[in-house]
């Protein structure tokens, strides 16, 4: 199993979050990759690296997006057959985002903190409903720096899941 990272609009491709998460992953027998897409703010640019990144004869792979990275792994999963789609604080159903209908076809799961001030909670759990997604909402804004200890455990059981194939 492979898993994709794709950070937010101004963070990097190995930050705090990511670098957890990967550590998870990692410990799991995973392999991992985090895309930098710190050339563009654009994000259907970003969508388009991810897809250039992702192999095209590759079954076994996760996406886990934070927030422009959210959106961006859930429009790549609409194209691709990936085993499921892990989102932190994801940006959906935001203004000038292509994208604002999300019908992927995997196992779903998104962690969002109550006190987010960029992605309101109420697009979060539109989706989820829409998705009929495992949400989980923690005390948090939208770093969720501080909810690690809380999403650390939520990840692993959603990679056991998908490795297992018990979705």
């Amino acid at each position: 199993m492979k898993v994709y990272f794709s950070h937010g609009k101004e963070s990097g491709p190995w930050g705090t979050k990511i670098r957890f998460l990967a550590d998870i992953a990692e410990e799991m027998g995973c392999q991992v990759e985090s895309i930098d897409y710190s050339a563009t703010q654009d994000p259907e640019a970003r969508v388009a690296l991810l897809k250039e990144t992702l192999p095209a004869d590759e079954p076994e792979i996760i996406l886990v997006g934070s927030s422009m990275g959210g959106y961006v792994s859930l429009v790549a999963a609409l194209e691709y057959d990936v085993k499921g789609v892990f989102l932190l604080a994801p940006a959906v159903y935001m203004p000038n985002y292509y994208q604002q209908d999300y019908p992927v076809n995997c196992a779903v799961s998104c962690v969002h903190g109550w006190q987010d001030e960029i992605i309101p909670v109420e697009n979060v759990l539109r989706f989820a409903k829409a998705q009929s997604a495992s949400l989980h909402l923690v005390p948090g804004d939208h770093r969720l720096n501080d909810s690690l200890d809380l999403i650390g455990p939520i990840f692993k059981q959603f990679l056991y899941s998908c490795l297992t194939d018990k979705i």
